[in-house]
């Protein structure tokens, strides 16, 4: 009897230090490390560049005033249609400053000082001309008596230059009546027309083609200098879009490139086609305060009108430059994809354990990255690797 209760203490205790031993080598032994598994699969895979563009009207029409003068307010209103050669604007000449009482008091004074002046040049043309009369008449005489031989040859020779300076004062005298009588009616024009309106002529500016208006840049009254803007005018049917790119993403979109166009406001998505890129870029800093040498790019749209005739000129829109795209590519997530030497590599999951493996990476995206090869569709891989993934190392999905 003694005998059996201590073989049974003694199995009892066993079996407790075994299953403490076991859960001690359990507790101690790698644990599995959890990731993010990704699949190899195949599909359509496409390489786009985004960026925010926004439209423009193909052409443009800036209607500019002709003349300095002083416009009368424009009737018309943006988005109001006009056909060609009718009057967008009309140009008066441009209007004398107003007179206050101390600019009156002095164009009064003007006017006197003028009818003075004009009174005494008009007295000394009189004295002159009283003078030349009696000037030719001397001289006339004395020609006279020459020719019967009772004067000298030098008395005729100065009664002809006092004839003649007699005759040159009487036109200079002509012509400081004619300058005062000139000051006279400047002096009244100004005390006359001060602030007034002229009766001159109108200059009308009339549409160069049918359109829209699009901007008004001079809708009251006012005065206006020679080649100031006063309305464009274009046709919002005909519209494109203009993007700016990084000279470096520029040099990557030959024209013919398709372009999609989403989250532009309106349902679905519109297709264009890059027309142009210009040959000049321009320099732009960035939010971040950084200069960046940048492109115009041109797009035009190939989705029919009536798809996009609710956007109007200056809308936002995104644009999505194609540069790639295949249907039946296999593909990995890119965040699984890294560098291994000279070549990349990812990390596939045999039997609960991470294998390195060997790939060829063909086009990327920001999320998909082709394999030409190393994987085989259906091949489970990690997505995020990080420092404790080693070859080897076991598994289990997050």
């Amino acid at each position: 009897m003694t005998i059996s209760v201590q073989w049974r203490r003694r199995t009892v205790l066993g079996l407790v230090l075994v299953a403490g031993v076991a859960a001690l080598v359990w507790g101690l032994r790698p644990q599995p490390i959890a990731v993010d598994l990704g699949t190899a699969s195949r599909g359509a895979l496409r390489v786009t560049l985004e960026q925010e563009g926004r439209t423009r009207v193909l052409d443009r029409y800036v209607v500019a005033s002709p003349v300095t003068g002083h416009a009368r307010r424009i009737p018309l209103e943006v988005g109001q249609a006009v056909a060609r050669g009718a009057v967008v604007a009309e140009l008066e000449p441009l209007r004398a400053d107003t007179l206050d009482p101390r600019r009156q008091a002095e164009a009064a004074a003007r006017i006197a000082a003028a009818e003075s002046a004009l009174s005494g040049a008009q007295q000394r043309a009189s004295a002159a001309a009283s003078a030349a009369e009696l000037a030719q008449a001397e001289l006339q005489r004395v020609r006279t008596l020459r020719q019967q031989g009772h004067v000298s040859p030098a008395a005729e020779d100065r009664a002809a230059s006092d004839a003649q300076r007699s005759d040159a004062e009487h036109r200079a005298a002509q012509f400081a009546v004619a300058a005062a009588r000139h000051e006279l009616d400047a002096a009244r024009t100004l005390l006359q027309y001060g602030g007034k309106p002229s009766n001159a002529a109108v200059v009308t500016v009339r549409a160069p083609v049918a359109g829209k208006v699009l901007k008004i840049a001079h809708k009251s009254e006012g005065s206006v200098t020679s080649g100031q803007p006063l309305v464009e005018i274009g046709d919002p049917g005909a519209l494109e879009v203009e993007v700016d790119l990084l000279s470096a993403d520029a040099v990557r979109i030959p024209p013919g490139t398709l372009v999609v166009f989403e989250r532009w406001g309106g349902e679905g998505t519109l297709e264009g086609v890059v027309r142009m890129v210009e040959p000049a870029g321009f320099t732009k800093v960035s939010a971040l305060g950084v200069e960046e040498q940048r492109v115009w790019v041109i797009v035009a749209f190939t989705s029919p009108a009536s798809q996009w005739q609710r956007l109007g000129d200056g809308y936002r829109v995104e644009a999505s430059f194609i540069l790639w795209e295949g249907k039946d590519i296999l593909q990995v997530p890119a965040s699984a994809v890294f560098r291994d030497g000279e070549g990349w590599a990812v990390f596939a999951v045999e039997q609960g354990r991470a294998v390195k493996r060997h790939v060829q990476v063909g086009q990327r995206t920001g999320l998909q990255a082709q394999i030409t090869s190393g994987l085989q569709p259906g091949d489970s891989v990690i997505s995020h690797p990080d420092d404790r993934v080693r070859d080897g190392v076991r598994m289990s999905a997050r």
